[in-house]
């Protein structure tokens, strides 16, 4: 990511909660829920902080997620701390293949927009720009993130974004260097499997590639252990692979009390 343009964008928090193997559900999805009600409540909390919350397609039909506010105490805390009601809803969608059918469309509340690809089939296109407040279109191949959200700052006014996966969205993200802060809820279950998704899935890299992240906050509540990492942003970084990626500190303000930096993952129907 080129550093110039870090002000161009929204402060980014990935918030996952995942296994202690650190997976985001089972191999076959079946599990996609399993933290706490402290848990799903720190959601929120964190969700009314953001502008926006960011969602994978696949993420979005698999539990029903409807990213609202979650209910009346959230949105009174929305209102207080000068944001709308409701955080604007994003939803990255490459192939334009977001099913019609899902809960979101049915939840009534703030815009959805949509994230697709240039390759994405125009029929497949026509029926989300039916459905959705907007949809933006990548100038490239793939969705270049780094271009929507300098969109997303500048058309919808979105400062602060909060991204609840899934693991291939969060690993472009990574891979892009647009992440500012990675707030994880380790639940104390194993699930085991080499096929069970993680909090960043896709090809490993070389150890020089890996996403460096600051000293963590940590906090037990129950069985659960919540962490915060902020993003080490350093002048360059070049990794194995001869790709060399410039960093600097977002300049954006981070809101969030110590006592809101409390993480949680996606949870059903949220």
């Amino acid at each position: 990511m080129n550093p110039d343009k870090s002000d161009l964008r929204p402060w980014v928090v990935v918030n996952m909660a995942m296994s202690a193997d650190g997976k985001i559900a089972t191999a076959g999805r079946e599990v996609t829920t399993f933290g706490s009600p402290r848990d799903l409540k720190a959601l929120y909390s964190l969700r009314a902080t953001a502008d926006a919350v960011l969602c994978g397609a696949r993420t979005i039909e698999e539990t029903g997620a409807t990213l609202g506010n979650g209910g009346d105490a959230f949105r009174r805390r929305r209102i207080r701390a000068g944001l709308s009601e409701m955080p604007l809803r994003v939803i990255v969608s490459g192939k334009a293949s977001l099913d019609p059918s899902a809960a979101i469309w049915k939840a009534k509340g703030s815009p959805i927009v949509v994230l697709i690809s240039s390759e994405a089939p125009a029929g497949a296109r026509k029926r989300l720009e039916t459905l959705a407040d907007a949809v933006w279109v990548s100038p490239s191949k793939g969705v270049d993130l780094e271009a929507a959200f300098a969109w997303i700052r500048g058309k919808w006014g979105v400062r602060r974004l909060v991204c609840e996966g899934g693991g291939s969205l969060n690993a472009a993200m990574f891979r892009s260097g647009l992440v500012d802060e990675l707030r994880v809820t380790l639940c104390p279950r194993v699930f085991g499997g080499n096929a069970s998704p993680t909090i960043a899935d896709g090809t490993a890299g070389h150890l020089e590639d890996a996403f460096p992240l600051g000293r963590p906050e940590l906090r037990i509540h129950g069985e659960e252990i919540y962490a915060t990492w902020k993003a080490v942003r350093s002048e360059s970084i070049t990794s194995k692979s001869g790709k060399t990626r410039s960093r600097k500190p977002n300049s954006q303000p981070n809101p969030l009390t110590r006592d809101a930096s409390i993480n949680r993952g996606l949870r059903a129907g949220s």
